[in-house]
């Protein structure tokens, strides 16, 4: 595995503690849900750490994201604080949109995390207003939207495809492509097997790569998020994943309903933290000594946080009218 663009050795580790960190995190989530700490279903992003760590890795803290109903690993990456996620996802009032949002609709735009959205496809022209709003600014900022196949094929894609293109926004378009929308896989919902070939309908560029290899993920997003922040215009780039468990936590068996557990074995032969973890240890940048030490204090992070939001108060009633804006009506 190569690194063509400049990582220092620091950085290559860092992106291992990231996806660790995300995947930890969200084995807990997992659990303190089946526990009933945890109110709802959460959408695990177990397999797909790569694509985040490796997009988000590119950004500066102003960038923007919009993220999705599988989005915990999203805003982890750009920067969020385990303690205020884990506090949302409790429901509490410390959490990040004060125990109001939970696990699709983590949000914090001093960091650039413009929200998780619930309604698939619906971050994408959320995402392409924001970089609208940076082109006329005049900031250098630029707005990443993640989305998956699914989403794909809304009308807000194509929508917002198209007018990013014509305006030329600083916008990326990832697409984590994890082959299942819910439980019905791609061959059977689009005609096509690249997503990616659908940016030459927009007039820009559009890239499939391997969403399991954290370097070409990093490589692949570094040019097109350069490219928007030289005023070049919008890429659409398709990642190839996989998600490890089912749909969402109700979905029980990794998804065995709907996928053959052959499938799911390769995929998890492919796990994107063993594999740039066995890079890094022909490095030498890792040994096992240093791979305990990593989960050991990310671990401890994710117990503070547990204790955090369990020690924090739910929301008082009163609450409920806070943060709630609405336009008076004209008077005729």
């Amino acid at each position: 595995m190569e690194v063509k663009m400049q990582l220092s050795e620091k950085e290559m580790v860092g992106l291992y503690e990231m996806m660790v960190k995300i995947r930890l995190f969200e084995e807990k989530i997992a659990d303190l849900n089946a526990q009933g700490f945890i109110p709802g279903l959460v959408h695990p992003y177990i397999g797909q750490e790569a694509v985040a760590v490796g997009v988000c890795k590119n950004l500066r803290k102003e960038d923007y994201i919009t993220s999705t109903h599988r989005g915990h690993g999203h805003v982890i990456a750009k920067g969020a604080e385990l303690k205020y996620m884990m506090a949302e996802l409790f429901g509490k009032k410390t959490g990040y949109c004060k125990g109001k949002g939970g696990s699709m609709h983590i949000s914090d735009i001093r960091i650039g995390i413009l929200g998780a959205m619930g309604v698939v496809g619906s971050g994408i022209p959320i995402g392409v207003g924001a970089a609208l709003s940076s082109k006329m600014r005049k900031t250098g900022q630029v707005t990443v939207c993640f989305f998956g196949d699914g989403a794909s094929n809304t009308g807000a894609f194509h929508e917002g495809l198209n007018l990013a293109a014509v305006h030329r926004v600083p916008a990326v378009f990832v697409c984590e492509n994890n082959l299942y929308g819910i439980s019905v896989p791609q061959r059977q919902h689009q005609a096509i097997q690249d997503i990616s070939v659908r940016a030459a309908g927009y007039g820009m560029p559009g890239i499939t790569a391997d969403g399991n290899d954290v370097v070409a993920v990093y490589e692949t997003s570094g040019e097109a998020i350069q490219r928007a922040r030289l005023g070049e215009g919008p890429t659409l780039i398709e990642y190839k994943t996989y998600r490890w468990r089912g749909h969402h936590t109700g979905d029980p068996n990794q998804g065995r309903r709907y996928r053959p557990m052959e499938e799911i074995q390769e995929w998890i032969k492919k796990c994107p933290i063993k594999r740039w973890g066995e890079t890094l240890t022909e490095k030498k940048l890792l040994d096992e000594a240093k791979i305990k030490k990593i989960q050991e204090e990310i671990e401890k992070e994710i117990e503070e946080a547990v204790s955090f939001a369990k020690e924090s108060p739910f929301p008082d009633p009163q609450d409920i009218f806070e943060d709630v804006y609405a336009r008076k009506g004209v008077e005729r």
